[in-house]
């Protein structure tokens, strides 16, 4: 795989696939599409670069932070988010968005937007166990609508990914994960008429399930965290679970480790042996150790 640098995890319906990007930044990416059972391995070459912003190269090529989940250098974390819809720049938007609420876990219930156009891509990079769609319409009414339920409902936009990691061996039933958020989205519908947007359609509930896509039905508690790749640090097992950018690796000694692929993105990564076990840094699932991103 030499000459290729990780540009990230991605999920279509269909399930995980990498992404891949010429290390010089030219010609055209591919793609590794990621089966549960499959034997995975790669060794890290040299430093971590910035990804650059927007679909462009970072300008210098800056190096960057093994441990952060964000691969870009400040200049190109800030043209990025100038142009999220998370950063309320784009308020002439004309495309539609949708409300979502989503559950990670037992009491881990959040509300967001996406693109319409996106349909559910965003709730599996997220990693959400469950989620219904609420609402669809204009951007600016999704956001006020989004801000309503945080304000009245207590409900978070964003929830760390540790805390997602935790849970996710130890899942209540498909009937009790459906029955939590079917719980909030009635609360959530019940403020229409006080604050709903005119503008934004409630769409009617529908308990989406990702276990199955994620392969959680059987999954095993994991052990350890990558927190960060070095040169010549070595990544293998074989693939059993993957759920949002994470992926759950059984080792060449039985025990399943996550590897976050935000971590990989920006780094030169050339094949090793499936067997080769980790050689990088790791850490206790749950005590952290990684700047974490935007949601």
């Amino acid at each position: 795989m030499g000459g290729w640098r990780c540009a990230g995890l991605s999920w279509p319906q269909d399930g995980p696939v990498l992404r891949w990007a010429r290390s010089e930044g030219a010609g055209r990416g591919r793609v590794s599409v990621l089966a549960y059972g499959t034997e995975l391995g790669f060794r890290a070459e040299g430093e971590r670069h910035c990804v650059g912003a927007r679909g462009n190269a970072c300008p210098v090529g800056a190096v960057v932070p093994v441990r952060s989940t964000g691969a870009r250098c400040a200049e190109c974390a800030r043209l990025d988010r100038a142009h999220s819809v998370a950063a309320d720049t784009i308020a002439d938007d004309p495309r539609t968005y949708r409300v979502y609420l989503a559950w990670f876990g037992p009491g881990m219930v959040k509300v967001g937007i996406t693109g319409e156009a996106r349909d559910a891509a965003r709730l599996r990079e997220q990693g959400a166990v469950v989620f219904s769609w609420l609402g669809r319409g204009p951007l600016m009414a999704a956001r006020r609508t989004e801000e309503l339920l945080r304000s009245a409902l207590g409900v978070p936009d964003r929830i760390p990914y540790a805390r997602k990691r935790a849970v996710r061996a130890e899942l209540p039933g498909a009937a009790e994960r459906a029955a939590e958020i079917e719980g909030l989205y009635g609360r959530a519908a019940a403020l229409e008429g006080a604050g709903w947007p005119e503008a934004l359609e409630r769409l009617p509930f529908h308990a989406v399930d990702h276990a199955g896509v994620f392969g959680l039905d059987d999954a095993r508690p994991a052990a350890r965290v990558v927190t960060g790749l070095a040169d010549t640090g070595v990544v293998s097992g074989r693939l059993v679970a993957a759920a949002g950018p994470d992926l759950h690796l059984e080792t060449v000694d039985g025990e399943v480790v996550v590897l976050d692929t935000r971590l990989i993105t920006g780094w030169d990564l050339v094949a090793a042996g499936a067997r080769e076990g980790i050689s990088v840094p790791v850490a206790a699932v749950g005590a952290g150790g990684v700047q974490d991103g935007l949601f």
